[in-house]
C-alpha cells in the first residue's frame, strides 16, 4: 500500500506542481517538461506495482448490474479523453474534458472495486481530478467555450474511442480481470 499512496503522491504534486508553484515551473522551462513526465511515468509504475501487491481487503460488494454502469461510465471517460484533444461538440459544454474523464473514470472503477487499494487508487485519483479543477479553475478565471466543431472531428474521437476501448479491453483481459462483464 506504501508504493501505491506514494505514487498518487507522486502523480499529484507533479501534476500540480505547476498551478501551486508557477513561477518554480517557470523558471525550469522545457526541461520541466521531461521533469513532469519521468515523474508522471514513476508515479504510475509506483501505483501499478502497489496496487498489483497490496492486500485484499473487501470494504464491500457491488451488485452485478454496476459492470453494466462501470462499462457505460467507461465509454463516455474515454470519449471525454479522446474528445478533449479533437475539439469535438463536448469540448464546447465541458471546460476540463481530461478532468471530467478522469473523474468518470474513478467513479465507474470505485463502482464495481470494493476493496482497499482500489478505493485507495480510484478515490485518491478522484481526489486529485477535482482538486486539479478547482486549482485551475481558480486560477485561469471565467471560461469561454469555443463554438463550431468540425463533424470529421466527432467522426475520428467516436472511432477512437472504439479503439481505445478495445485496446483497455484487451490489457485488461491479458491482466486477468475480464472487465465487461
Amino acid at each position: 500500500m506504501t508504493l501505491l499512496i506514494l505514487g498518487l503522491l507522486l502523480w499529484s504534486s507533479a501534476h500540480l506542481f505547476k498551478r501551486l508553484a508557477p513561477d518554480a515551473r517557470a523558471r525550469m522551462g522545457d526541461p520541466g517538461k521531461a521533469v513532469v513526465a519521468v515523474a508522471s511515468l514513476a508515479a504510475i509504475v509506483l501505483m501499478v506495482i502497489g496496487y498489483r501487491a497490496a492486500d485484499v481487503v473487501v470494504l464491500w460488494s457491488s451488485p452485478p448490474f454496476l459492470t453494466r454502469v462501470n462499462n457505460l461510465l467507461m465509454i463516455l471517460a474515454i470519449y471525454l479523453f479522446v474528445s478533449s484533444g479533437a475539439k469535438t461538440w463536448i469540448t464546447t459544454k465541458i471546460r476540463h474534458p481530461q478532468l471530467t474523464a478522469v473523474k468518470t473514470w474513478a467513479v465507474a472503477h470505485l463502482l464495481v472495486n470494493g476493496d482497499l487499494a482500489s478505493l485507495v487508487l480510484f478515490g485518491g485519483l478522484l481526489v486529485w481530478a477535482v482538486v486539479s479543477v478547482i486549482v485551475i479553475n481558480r486560477a485561469s478565471g471565467d471560461w469561454v467555450p469555443e463554438h463550431g466543431w468540425p463533424v470529421k472531428n466527432e467522426v475520428q474521437a467516436v472511432i477512437g474511442t472504439v479503439v481505445v476501448l478495445a485496446v483497455i479491453g484487451f490489457i485488461h483481459n491479458w491482466l486477468g480481470y475480464w472487465p465487461f462483464g
